[in-house]
């Protein structure tokens, strides 16, 4: 009878302690992370390339030579993530691959976040460990976010940075102490600071922390919000009271007025834009997902308000985020990466409520590995298509052709790629090539350091420069590069570098 009762106790004793070690994140959680960090790290250094790099690199490299963005150089972007990237080449190296290894990084540590996430929060025990990977996945594995999140641009800080906010603030609500507001604050802040796509976060998280507060007192978390989401925009306001009209310029009137000039058909972009999710699994399936998780939450799981309340909050993010960054124009898929992470929380309680009637309500294995396997297939099949696409060992030798044709002490006009590789400053006013598309009075553009692209043309045709490079077939043909100059190679199928003097 004792070695009976004995057994029992033993077997008590077991499964509480197996429970008690489900509560925290497991070593298959804390395996697959490492993997998948492994993982971006691996691409980030081999296949991840984006043009508009270029720019960000540009910013960074003449903020190390003691230039001012806005006033200096063109640059409409705002500037923590530009400060961030130039502080890195100062430390480690004038190199893309270092940047791209703490872009992985940011990446990964989102993803961490959001994991952690659904382990802690969802009120739904036995389901913790399988939603956690399916959030893990469709963020992790998202070809938005492995495909941009990992290069010189601020997708990946500005990943983290939201959700990091975004954890913070659901602490800040739960406790008397000042700090978890602070803190959302200044990531919400910092990754505004960053990107303006992820702006929205700023006053959804300031409302949300006013009107879900359950301990200490509301209004002082309010005013310490607004203090510290100030506090990361402290560059743009120095510069603004040194230079107020190009600080406006490159920080307002760009975004607001310039950015669709580079596009004759805007509206037809964006419409091709917003649809395309109808064609692709990834986002079909997290925002079914995430639409019947919400639904799911609202009327049928039986959570309490405090148990909600976090994810709803997910929700909220993700709406207002999306439609902000539906209504820019042009706006891109790319974008929308800021969504995903919100949607993923969403998703998995939608996964959640779907794999336990189709599937066996104790045994989601199946349900997972089928939802797992198509994520990984899309995201397999987008980087293989991906495989001869133009890459950052395409432009070293594009660099290292410009170098060899062009003599000591001769002016280059090329992508801002090359300008980067060679440790070359760009000239004046080609700092950012997307500004050669604006029209302004002479006056501003001295003023905004802009170069219209008749002027480019003209001194193209002056022969202010020896080499030209060159990625794009309509430059190429506008500007009569192929007649203009007497040596030409094409260094890849895209791009072509032009060399020698300019026949008159």
């Amino acid at each position: 009878m004792s070695l009976h009762v004995r057994s029992e106790e033993q077997t008590a004793g077991r499964v509480a302690a197996f429970v008690s070690r489900m509560r925290k994140p497991g070593p298959a959680v804390a395996a697959l992370l490492i993997l998948l960090t492994a993982g971006l790290l691996v691409y980030a250094e081999t296949m991840a390339f984006v043009w508009d790099e270029g720019f960000h690199l540009i910013a960074a490299q003449l903020i190390n030579l003691g230039k001012k963005p806005y006033i200096d150089f063109c640059f409409p972007q705002t500037l923590l993530n530009a400060y961030f990237n130039a502080a890195v080449l100062r430390v480690f190296g004038h190199s893309w691959r270092v940047l791209h290894v703490f872009d992985a990084l940011f990446v990964a540590a989102a993803v961490a976040l959001t994991t952690d996430f659904v382990w802690r929060r969802l009120p739904i025990r036995s389901w913790r460990f399988p939603c956690a990977v399916v959030a893990m996945c469709f963020l992790g594995l998202d070809v938005v976010v492995v495909q941009f999140g990992v290069v010189a641009q601020a997708y990946g800080s500005g990943l983290f940075l939201i959700v990091a906010a975004f954890r913070f603030a659901v602490r800040a609500i739960e406790t008397e102490s000042l700090w978890p507001a602070l803190l959302a604050a200044m990531c919400a802040g910092a990754a505004a600071g960053s990107t303006l796509l992820t702006a929205p976060a700023l006053p959804v998280l300031l409302v949300w922390i006013f009107l879900e507060n359950r301990a200490g007192n509301r209004w002082m978390k309010a005013a310490i919000f607004l203090a510290g989401g100030i506090i990361p925009f402290a560059p743009e306001i120095a510069l603004f009271l040194e230079a107020p009209r190009q600080t406006l310029f490159n920080v307002v009137q760009y975004q607001a007025l310039f950015r669709r000039v580079n596009w004759g058909d805007a509206n037809s972009h964006d419409v091709d834009v917003l649809t395309d999710w109808l064609a692709s699994a990834q986002p079909l399936l997290l925002g079914l997902l995430a639409a019947g998780g919400l639904a799911f939450i609202r009327k049928r799981s039986g959570w309490t308000r405090q148990e909600r309340a976090p994810f709803y909050l997910a929700g909220w993010l993700a709406v207002v985020l999306g439609v902000y960054i539906a209504i820019a124009h042009p706006t891109f898929g790319r974008y929308f990466v800021f969504v995903i992470p919100f949607a993923a929380i969403l998703a998995c309680v939608g996964f959640h409520a779907a794999a336990s009637r189709l599937f066996s309500h104790d045994r989601p294995a199946l349900a997972l590995a089928v939802l797992a396997a198509i994520i990984a297939l899309t995201l397999g099949k987008a980087l293989f298509s991906d495989r001869d696409a133009t890459n950052w060992y395409d432009y070293e030798a594009i660099a290292a052709k410009v170098d060899k044709v062009t003599p000591r002490g001769s002016e280059f006009l090329a992508d801002e790629l090359v300008y980067f590789l060679l440790k070359r400053t760009p000239p004046p006013g080609f700092e950012f090539s997307y500004s050669h598309k604006l029209s302004l009075p002479r006056d501003q553009e001295a003023l905004y350091h802009v170069v219209s692209q008749d002027e480019v043309g003209k001194m193209i045709r002056s022969g202010v420069f020896y080499t030209v490079e060159s990625c794009k077939d309509d430059f190429i043909t506008d500007m009569h590069l192929e007649k203009l100059f007497p040596h030409q190679k094409d260094v890849t199928d895209d791009c072509t570098v032009f060399w020698g003097k300019v026949k008159k």
